[in-house]
């Protein structure tokens, strides 16, 4: 994380002295290839959290990403041209550049290393010695820690030997000894599951890790976020062109509607989300948010247009498009960031060991990448043949994606959900013998 965001630190105090368009592509390519941190973070999560805590976290992950894109954009607008003319997009890039930099010393100095398999100096190793020696004079020298975050979780063979004990003190007459056997089995277990754990990592295959859970995750991943990225291309050029193929929405207007739907998902995702997936599931949860992704882009060409009659002749036809415009965006978004973090819940417990989070997270983002690539190209290309269509050309776009998303529901239909479920579902795993064809 210390070198993916200080890397990306360079790349914004380089891309406010951009004045070419290669040397954009330049940078642009540079960020992509410097920085891994999207596939670290969610590693991170998973192996500082448990399942009876994962929730919680990975809720906040797309309310922070929300925050950032919200107020990002706004400071980037504030801060243009304030520094000099020459370089009018320095100003706001070397703001960014300066937050980068703090978070590359608070990580540096004050996160711990979460990875087992890890030097236990790994994460101070970047620090120089004098800089070390004078932080334990002011500080103190802390305990050295024992073990890496993820293995001080009980595992699920530490789990069993935790409940077996609690059945043995219920039958044990004496219950003091019944606990000091608790407690030592407790330990004993844990010792053994860390050392399996470790040796487990080492030798998991990667038969072990692309089971057929983990392959349709990871594909319905990448029709996830192609639908998801093909919406935003499409919305602003869809709200923007001419009727009656777009609806003739001025910038302004298209972009207070995304900040009103903005605000109204971060509430939803930082109040609501958490009970209704408790209900749900991470796997029911992601279902839905697919299944409404594919409603959200089927309902989007039939919002109206400003000169329509008003419905149940309140209001007016441009006052009808605005809410019809954002109930959709709402719901959409909502879809979105809900799908996001049950998603992210569902790759960290599809890994088989600690060790393998990384190489899962970093094949999600990479499958990410692409949809992320493709949709604006190709949501871009649809749109610009349907101008030409009549009538209801746009919906020949948003059809086509609704349609991807709806398979990307389909395949999420093949998905078991044992062992992927977090400690606050409600319901019930999948039978055994629902996973006998899994290889």
């Amino acid at each position: 994380m210390v070198l993916g965001t200080f890397m990306l630190m360079g790349c914004f105090v380089a891309f406010g002295f951009c004045k070419a368009y290669w040397q954009i592509i330049v940078v642009h390519v540079a960020m992509g290839m410097l920085n891994g941190n999207a596939a670290v973070v969610p590693t991170v999560l998973g192996e500082v959290t448990d399942r009876s805590n994962q929730s919680r976290a990975f809720t906040w992950l797309p309310v922070i990403y929300s925050l950032g894109g919200i107020t990002g954009p706004a400071f980037g607008g504030l801060l243009v041209g304030k520094l000099t003319p020459t370089y009018p997009y320095l100003a706001p890039n070397l703001t960014s550049a300066g937050l980068l930099l703090f978070s590359v010393v608070v990580v540096g100095i004050w996160f711990e290393e979460t990875l087992e398999s890890a030097h236990d100096d790994a994460h101070e190793a970047w620090i120089p010695e004098w800089l070390r020696n004078a932080w334990s004079k002011i500080w103190g020298s802390s305990e050295p820690r024992r073990n890496s975050w993820s293995s001080r979780w009980p595992r699920q063979g530490s789990r069993a030997v935790l409940e077996h004990d609690d059945e043995d003190d219920e039958e044990d007459d004496e219950a003091h000894a019944g606990e000091g056997q608790g407690l030592l089995h407790h330990a004993s277990g844990l010792e053994g599951t860390d050392e399996d754990a470790k040796h487990g990592d080492e030798h998991t295959s990667w038969r072990e890790i692309l089971s057929r859970n983990t392959i349709l995750v990871l594909l319905t991943y990448l029709v996830f976020q192609l639908s998801n990225i093909s919406f935003n291309g499409l919305y602003p050029i869809f709200a923007n062109a001419d009727t009656p193929t777009g609806r003739d929405l001025s910038p302004s207007t298209i972009g207070v509607c995304l900040s009103a739907a903005g605000v109204a998902t971060i509430i939803f995702q930082a109040f609501i989300f958490q009970h209704l997936k408790a209900q749900l599931g991470n796997l029911g949860s992601y279902r839905i948010a697919l299944l409404g992704l594919a409603i959200s882009m089927l309902l989007m060409p039939w919002i109206g247009y400003k000169d329509d009659k008003p419905l149940f002749g309140i209001g007016t036809g441009q006052a009808w498009l605005y809410a019809e415009l954002i109930a959709v965006l709402v719901f959409k978004n909502i879809c979105a960031v809900g799908g996001l973090s049950s998603v992210m819940l569902l790759i960290t417990n599809c890994a088989p060991t600690h060790g393998t989070l990384g190489t899962l997270n970093g094949i999600a983002q990479s499958l990410s990448a692409a949809g992320r690539s493709i949709g604006p190209f190709v949501s871009g290309g649809l749109f610009t043949i349907a101008i030409d269509v009549r009538p209801k050309g746009e919906a020949l776009a948003w059809g086509v994606f609704g349609g991807i998303a709806f398979l990307g529901w389909l395949g999420t239909m093949g998905i078991r959900n044992r062992g992927l479920e977090s400690d606050d579902w409600v319901g019930t795993e999948d039978h055994p013998e629902d996973d006998e064809a899994e290889p």
